[in-house]
């Protein structure tokens, strides 16, 4: 397994794909909902499981229950959809959780890191681990805010200001959290290739 490196062009294809299939849905069209349910939801499952684990995919048919009813509500462009069905699938875990009357684990991904869905690399900094069951081992070991701020960053693809709103966070603190899991990741790695700038990006394996 390896790390795909996409530069700048292939995110904004990516989100370009996305935001036009959006708009096609809002008009009505099932298939072009249907497209952007395929870009999303393997980043949205992923961090889903780190949050709920095994339940992640119940969690997540709610979710996209929700999305679906409230799509004409929406507004925005691809990264912006990105968003806010992040938004919607975390209050959808958290109710779950409160419901099954489960506090949040302190290490939401011990279990469950191995099973994450591979995302779209984001743009940025590309570092290559090993491999991508390493670089997951990597990620499950942070703190739990680091690693949903990692999540969110890596596997959902949003930039910092968006992660901040779904994590209902001030921009400074979901910033610090993603730079210091980002940091603690490159003294593990000997420093290669991530700045508090950089996306951590896992590429498809192969």
């Amino acid at each position: 397994m390896h790390s795909a490196r996409r530069g700048p062009r292939s995110v904004q294809a990516y989100d370009g794909e996305l935001g036009a299939a959006v708009a096609r849905a809002q008009e009505g069209d099932e298939a072009a909902f249907a497209v952007a349910y395929r870009l999303v939801q393997p980043g949205l499952l992923g961090y889903l499981r780190g949050l709920v684990g095994d339940d992640a995919e119940d969690v997540a048919a709610h979710a996209w229950q929700e999305i679906a009813r409230d799509l004409g509500r929406f507004k925005g462009d691809g990264p912006g959809f990105r968003g806010w069905t992040a938004a919607i699938a975390r209050h959808q875990a958290l109710d779950h959780l409160r419901r099954q009357k489960v506090r949040p684990r302190p290490t939401p991904l011990e279990q469950d890191a191995r099973d994450l869905p591979l995302p779209r690399p984001t743009h940025g900094q590309a570092l290559e681990p090993p491999s991508t069951e390493y670089a997951l081992q990597l990620v499950r070991g942070l703190p739990r805010d680091q690693a949903e701020a990692v999540l969110l960053r890596v596997v959902v693809g949003l930039d910092g200001p968006a992660a901040a709103r779904v994590l209902g966070k001030r921009p400074r603190t979901a910033r610090t959290a993603a730079h210091r899991g980002l940091k603690r990741l490159a003294r593990q790695l000997g420093g290669r290739g991530v700045t508090h700038e950089a996306h951590w990006t896992l590429g498809e394996s192969t």
